[in-house]
């Protein structure tokens, strides 16, 4: 069985510390349309955030 992820976009913003509830509740609401969101800092700047939209 196969399982392609695929990036739709990928978005750099000011880290802030509630930024993960954002990211938690659209991968809640959003999974049964095939979506999943990441969030990670960016490795070279830790004040930055990188939030990822995929398509699973």
């Amino acid at each position: 069985m196969d399982s392609k992820i695929e990036i739709l976009t990928t978005v750099k913003l000011a880290y802030q510390p509630d930024l993960y509830k954002v990211v938690d509740a659209l991968n809640r609401t959003l999974k049964h349309d095939d979506l999943m969101f990441g969030l990670a800092l960016d490795p070279e700047d830790q004040d930055t955030a990188v939030f990822t939209i995929y398509r699973t």
